[in-house]
């Protein structure tokens, strides 16, 4: 396995694409992320560090958002009198005084969650000088970041003066969301803290500086907002000096005075060397990768994608608190305001339910506790049960926006789906299910997991209608979100079935397993007779939209009475067929935004119809499919791979690997598609790997391997114990 098969590379430096590669080289840790923006900014930067959990919600602004975090990253050299920084060699306009770049190259190294940049920068008296920064957000230690710079003075005998700080300046594109800025400069640190606006967060940041071997003084000054760290030196010739950087932060979901927390934590490394800050976070590295790495042999683009996807799930993962989740953005950008959505439970959640248990427990229990604000959500719409929103932030209430932003002619959407797309009450308890069947984790299931299942079912007892002697849902939008508020969405009608019927089967379960807590169950949710007999109706006489002439699905009642557009002309694209044609206009066609039919074939194969019907569904649906959601192609990849459609199966599964590689979706700036990150292991395992629980309780494979792939390798946790498994491709 080569080296490269670990990193993603820049080289040379591309100003064209900034923000595509800010998003693309964050580092993280679970606790924060921070984009790959440079330590000396550069115009037009996004510069970004969220940290989980700290929602704010701006005056005049339509929902709350994550918070974008003082900047710890700044630090600011000149060499005998230029300033330092990155130069688009294309500029007309430059002149001697600002220096030039004549070397670069950044690495993202996976394996061990570290961002390099190696720089040879020539100042306008001659000096060159080599620079090589390094960062990591700790995962020995969540609390901690870390940079290194090194510089050599390649070329003469440069006068360098280095000024670092925390810069507080920030915003979500222009949003303020801190008040009550304080700053210090101490004898060895600075540290700043704030307080958001709406929310009342505190957070605090404190960081030093300081010359490894003592080759020279570092100063501390205080500033308004903006303590510095500051050094004056000169390099001879061939000569080398190295700063070390560590910066703690807390915020007050952590400790009561986050700014004291972060100077102690500072002081327990200020002795640490580089290495022993290192080794740890390695170390933690190595033992993510020992249960969730995919090992591919004879496909080398393949095997990189799905380590830089699994790499950005891990980073995004809460390690150590259950009271936030993973939004569709992940940690990496201010895209969808950090909120969560169905992508964690049915695209996010999966590789970490069978590699990272105790992280998919974590995002699991984020649910949980916000089942008050599931049940206030049905309750103020006239429902019984628990409700869950669409989009979620920290407090558990709904927070989808009414409203889209702006068009180009001042008009606004309007968004549903906070209102109409309700089938994330299931896609919750399809999460929580898949986790308990393969971790074995009884206690999650018994104390929390089986209490939102059957309130989420109770949810959907009390929302069917019953019509002309059957049940019906109206007023729906299933994951195909081009199709507003219709009538029995084929999706969201069969997987509330699914729904009540595992809720049926989990109450047996508790029954012969857990029976106290069954009954705690059935009296705290009214569980009575009459109302699990009135699921069993549901179940017989949901109205379930099926064409038999043709033997198919039906997305909903009238959709192939709208326009057809035949989709796969519309290429070569970039943009959705959607953006193309308008809003107004793709609402009446048979244009479907994302798996819909098919999504449900992910989910429930066999279960659903015989496996005729299912490559009838694909036949009728894939032509019509414009992929204008990230979250498309890897369930197509999966469905197509288990119905041995071989070429379009990997097809699709490139084209979701470089969904946010190649930016192909164009608005990677905005952070890391996460459900896509998901979807494409899915693929993998069960898809082309076919990874599967038997009728008898035991995981097996059922490969179907690309041709061209010679081997695949991963592990999963199953039942508690480590189960490893290689496919053999070769003849």
């Amino acid at each position: 396995m080569t080296h490269k098969l670990w990193q993603i590379e820049e080289f040379p430096f591309h100003p064209e694409r900034l923000n595509h590669n800010e998003t693309l080289f964050t580092i993280g840790n679970g606790y924060l992320a921070t984009r790959g923006s440079f330590e000396e900014a550069y115009t037009g930067s996004l510069s970004t560090t969220m940290v989980h959990g700290i929602f704010d919600h701006a005056e005049g602004a339509l929902v709350p958002e994550l918070v974008n975090a003082p900047n710890w990253l700044p630090i600011n050299i000149t060499i005998d009198g230029t300033p330092f920084q990155l130069i688009n060699q294309n500029d007309s306009t430059l002149k001697p005084k600002d220096g030039a770049v004549i070397g670069y190259r950044r690495l993202l190294l996976l394996d061990k969650g570290i961002l390099r940049r190696e720089v040879l920068f020539r100042a306008e008296s001659g000096s060159i000088v080599r620079l090589v920064f390094e960062r990591f957000a700790s995962l020995h230690d969540e609390h901690l970041m870390v940079q290194r710079l090194e510089i050599t003075a390649v070329d003469g005998n440069p006068q360098i003066e280095i000024t670092s700080y925390i810069d507080t300046d920030v915003s979500n594109v222009g949003v303020k969301h801190w008040t009550d800025i304080q700053a210090e400069a101490g004898s060895s640190f600075t540290s700043v803290s704030a307080k958001t606006i709406q929310s009342g967060y505190g957070l605090a940041m404190a960081s030093t500086l300081r010359a490894v071997d003592d080759k020279a003084t570092v100063q501390f000054v205080s500033g308004q907002n903006e303590p510095t760290a500051t050094s004056s030196f000169q390099l001879k010739q061939e000569d080398s000096i190295e700063f070390l950087k560590p910066t703690a932060v807390y915020t007050s979901r952590d400790v009561e005075s986050p700014v004291d927390a972060a100077v102690a934590k500072l002081n327990e490394v200020a002795n640490a060397t580089y290495e022993s800050l290192y080794t740890p976070h390695v170390a933690e590295w190595a033992a993510y990768w020992k249960t969730s790495d995919v090992q591919i042999e004879g496909d080398e683009s393949s095997q990189l994608s799905i380590r830089f996807t699994q790499y950005h799930i891990l980073i995004a993962a809460p390690r150590n608190d259950d009271n936030v989740s993973i939004g569709a953005k992940t940690l990496s950008g201010t895209g969808y305001k950090g909120h969560v959505f169905w992508d964690t439970e049915l695209f996010i959640l999966p590789p970490l339910s069978l590699g990272q248990p105790k992280l998919a427990r974590n995002l699991l229990m984020y649910r949980y506790h916000r089942l008050e604000g599931a049940r206030n959500k049905a309750k103020a719409n006239g429902y019984e049960g628990a409700m869950y929103p669409w989009e979620s932030t920290d407090t558990g209430e709904e927070t989808t926006p009414s409203w889209g932003d702006p068009q180009p002619d001042g008009s606004r959407i309007r968004i549903w789906t906070g209102d109409s797309e309700q089938h994330i009450s299931t896609d919750i308890a399809y999460g929580i299910l898949q986790y308990w069947r393969y971790s074995g984790d009884n206690e999650f299931l018994q104390k929390y997991g089986a209490e939102i299942v059957l309130d989420t079912a109770v949810f959907w007892g009390s929302r069917v209608e019953p019509k002309n002697g059957r049940y019906e849902l109206s007023q729906q939008i299933g994951p195909d979100e081009y199709h507003e508020n219709i009538d029995n969405s084929v999706f969201t009608n069969r997987m509330t079935v699914w729904h009540l019927g595992q809720a049926l089967d989990l109450l047996e379960w508790l029954k012969a397993n857990a029976p106290a807590d069954a009954e705690r169950l059935t009296t705290q949710l009214d569980l009575t007779p009459a109302r699990l007999e009135h699921w069993r109706d549901v179940i017989a006489k949901m109205y379930i939209p099926f064409d038999e002439e043709k033997q198919i699905h039906v997305q909903f009642p009238g959709f192939f009475d709208m326009e057809y557009i035949p989709v796969p002309h519309y290429e070569p694209r970039t943009m959705s067929v959607q953006a193309i044609l308008n809003h107004h206009r793709t609402i009446q066609t048979q244009v479907i935004k994302q798996a819909d039919v098919v999504m449900m074939i992910a989910l429930l194969g066999d279960q659903l119809a015989p496996k005729q019907v299912l490559l009838n569904d694909w036949d009728m649906y894939y032509p019509r499919t414009d992929h204008g959601s990230s979250l498309s192609p890897a369930i197509h990849a999966w469905v197509a791979a288990r119905l041995g459609l071989d070429d379009v199966a990997y097809h699709m599964f490139e084209h979701a690997a470089e969904i946010d590689l190649k930016d192909n979706k164009g608005n990677v700036k905005d952070g890391i598609h996460g459900a896509a990150s998901g979807g494409l292991w899915q693929a993998l395992v069960f898809g082309f790997c076919g990874l599967h629980i038997t009728p008898e309780g035991e995981v097996a494979v059922a490969p179907r391997l690309p041709k061209h792939w010679k081997r695949v390798s991963f592990t999963i946790y199953f039942n508690g114990q480590q189960r490893q498994f290689t496919i053999d491709n070769t003849p």
